[in-house]
C-alpha cells in the first residue's frame, strides 16, 4: 500500500511530468536525454521532498534548467577531451591514420552505440559480460551491439572498410 507521501508524489509527477519534459525537450538535442532529464527533475523533488515539498512549476522547472546545465558542462568537457585525443593522436601519427578515421567514426556515435562498442573491442567482455553491465539480457546485448556495428559502419569513409573488417562489423 502507497503511503500519502507517495501518492501525492504520484499526483505532482502526472499532472506536472508533461510541462516539464516540454521545457527540457526544447532545450536538448534528443528525445532520449530529454526524458532522462526529465526523469531526473523528479528524482531531486523525490529527494527533497519533506513536511513542506516544494512542487510549483517555477521550481520544478528550475530545477530542470540547472540539471540541462549540468548535461551540457557534460557534453562541453567530454568533446574537449575527444579533441585532444584526436590532437594526441594526429600528432603520434600523423594525419591520415586510421586511427583516426575510427576515432572519428566512434565521436559521430550516440553515446550508447560507443558504449557497447568499447565495452565489446577495447574492454573485450564476453557477450554475458556486457548484458551484465548494461543490465539487459544476453539477447538485448547482441542486439544492442548489431545495431551499434552497423551505426559504425554507416559512419566510416568507404576507404576505411579494411578497418571495419577487422572489427567484425
Amino acid at each position: 500500500m502507497e503511503s500519502e507521501r507517495e501518492l501525492a508524489f504520484v499526483a505532482v509527477h502526472r499532472e506536472s511530468y508533461p510541462r516539464v519534459y516540454r521545457f527540457v525537450r526544447r532545450r536538448v538535442e534528443s528525445a532520449e536525454l530529454a526524458e532522462e532529464l526529465a526523469a531526473d527533475v523528479f528524482r531531486v523533488v523525490w529527494q527533497k521532498w519533506g513536511d513542506e515539498p516544494r512542487t510549483d512549476i517555477a521550481w520544478l522547472l528550475t530545477v530542470a534548467r540547472n540539471l540541462i546545465g549540468n548535461a551540457y558542462r557534460s557534453r562541453d568537457r567530454l568533446l574537449a577531451l575527444q579533441e585532444k585525443l584526436r590532437a594526441a593522436a594526429e600528432l603520434r601519427s600523423g594525419g591520415e591514420s586510421g586511427d583516426l578515421v575510427v576515432q572519428d567514426a566512434m565521436a559521430a556515435l550516440r553515446e550508447s552505440e560507443r558504449d557497447i562498442l568499447q565495452l565489446a573491442y577495447w574492454d573485450e567482455l564476453s557477450m554475458a559480460e556486457i548484458a551484465g553491465v548494461l543490465q539487459c539480457s544476453e539477447s538485448a546485448a547482441r542486439v544492442r551491439l548489431h545495431r551499434a556495428r552497423a551505426a559504425f559502419r554507416k559512419q566510416m569513409p568507404v576507404a576505411a572498410g579494411s578497418i571495419t573488417q577487422k572489427m567484425g562489423a
